[in-house]
């Protein structure tokens, strides 16, 4: 014992070395206890794991994309016809005009007919159609085609020519000239039947009136 220090009771003395040869009953908590300790541990750390999860920060959903707005496409070129205007006009040649244009719009395009130079015998409301050639100021007299006794050539003959063939009107001289244009021209005159609205009657009225 130090100096100065006063003496250990006996009683206190048996009681810490009791303490220090073996700790108390109640703090061993024995096997079912160190179990319990460990689930709980264990749960402990599960739930520590969820909360720390969840606290992570939750990335938001992109916003979705805004559509670029549609380009329009180039609008195709508005369709052509070249026709050739010839005769008594102050600008003969070939002119190009757009699809459903008259005879009346390429007659103005070559400048209009020669002072005095009748039209009369011309359709000038017909629809043009690609390729043709248009007479204008055609002589009158003895030395124009009678459509009653000439044979047409399907190949050269103009929309308005095939117009005096029987049974045959604008429509259908425009389908001849478009079949025409279409196939390079005509090969036989059987070739008629394939144009659309020449049935078997008309094609018997008009094979007699044209040649190849």
């Amino acid at each position: 014992m130090r100096p100065g220090w006063a003496p250990i009771p006996p009683s206190f003395e048996a009681f810490r070395q009791a303490v220090t040869a073996r700790p108390p009953a109640s703090l061993d908590p024995g096997k079912p206890g160190l179990r319990i300790l460990i689930a709980l541990g264990v749960l402990a750390a599960v739930v520590a794991g969820v909360i720390a999860w969840r606290s992570q920060p939750t990335p938001e959903p992109l916003p979705a994309p805004i559509p670029s707005p549609a380009v329009p496409s180039s609008p195709s070129p508005t369709a052509k016809v070249t026709v050739h205007i010839t005769g008594k006009v102050h600008k003969p040649g070939l002119y190009t005009l757009a699809m459903g244009a008259r005879v009346a719009d390429a007659v103005t395009a070559a400048g209009g007919p020669l002072r005095g130079t009748a039209t009369s015998s011309i359709n000038l409301a017909r629809r043009l159609v690609d390729g043709e050639q248009i007479v204008i100021g055609a002589p009158s007299g003895p030395t124009q085609a009678d459509p009653a006794t000439t044979t047409l050539d399907l190949n050269s003959a103009t929309p308005d020519q095939l117009e005096q063939l029987p049974g045959v009107g604008e429509v259908l001289a425009a389908r001849i000239a478009d079949f025409r244009t279409t196939h390079g021209g005509f090969t036989s005159i059987d070739q008629l039947r394939e144009v659309s609205g020449i049935g078997a009657k008309k094609y018997e009225e008009i094979k007699g009136k044209v040649r190849i």
